[in-house]
């Protein structure tokens, strides 16, 4: 996606390119394969979704053509993670490179661990304290509610008059792992019916996919993850500059501190 005398321009295949990607299945077996996708293009040249599918449906609300709609299908089957994972822009990650951008992004600390050491912030804290539950032997556990992103804004005091910057935090729990979009579904009036756009629905990773896969990478290093992650796509695209990479994926862990 490019601006071009002032109009956005989106890049991609044309209609009858083989290699171009035609439906949410086909995306989904593309993202298994690579590992891990941005949803638009970047400095990385065909390291995106944009670049592999029509640049002629986006925002149409065409399901069966529309990108834009695609993303609501994939994120609701949980077959892959969708969220704001690359440079705080949306993308996909195959459950089977989850762990290491868990154990990466998180650097290796759970969230009430990270909570402890002074590793997250009180509006983070109210985020995640929203989306909890207690257990029949009263343990916190993290609840798989559907919960709006527009009503969580309010359970978690970010309301009129309340704390600022909702999506700015939410976006940071997702760049950490600690957050992905679980669902999408549109407002229902008084009547039933339903109106506006889509709102998303997040939840942490391990409602959806259980601590256990969520953290299996936890036995390495966060920085054997993070090396992981930049030589997968070293290998997928041997002249992406480092910059752009790091730019995408994130510093080293130990760069961070």
């Amino acid at each position: 996606m490019s601006v071009e005398n002032g109009e956005w321009i989106m890049k991609g295949l044309a209609w009858d390119d083989p290699y171009r990607i035609r439906s949410p299945k086909e995306l989904v077996s593309w993202i298994n394969e690579v590992g891990f996708l941005p949803l638009f293009g970047n400095g990385i040249t065909g390291f995106s979704v944009e670049e592999h599918v029509s640049s002629e449906y986006w925002w149409t609300g065409d399901r069966a053509q529309d990108p834009w709609e695609w993303r609501e299908i994939i994120a609701s089957g949980h077959e892959v993670a969708y969220g704001k994972f690359f440079d705080k822009k949306a993308g996909f990650i195959s459950l089977e490179w989850l762990p290491y951008f868990a154990n990466y992004r998180r650097d290796g600390y759970d969230f009430d661990s990270a909570w402890e050491d002074s590793r997250i912030n009180r509006r983070e804290k109210l985020v995640m304290d929203a989306l909890t539950d207690t257990d029949s032997s009263g343990d916190v556990i993290w609840t798989d509610k559907q919960i709006l992103t527009t009503d969580l804004k309010q359970l978690a005091g970010f309301g009129k008059g309340g704390e600022k910057n909702f999506p700015g935090i939410t976006t940071g729990l997702m760049m950490k792992m600690y957050l992905v979009t679980a669902d999408f579904h549109r407002r229902v009036n008084k009547k039933g019916d339903e109106y506006g756009m889509a709102v998303s629905v997040l939840l942490p990773p391990e409602a959806l996919w259980g601590y256990d896969a969520v953290s299996a990478a936890y036995s390495e290093a966060p920085r054997e993850s993070w090396e992981r992650i930049v030589n997968r796509i070293s290998e997928l695209y041997p002249g992406a500059d480092e910059t752009e990479i790091i730019r995408l994926i994130g510093k080293a862990p130990d760069e961070n501190k």
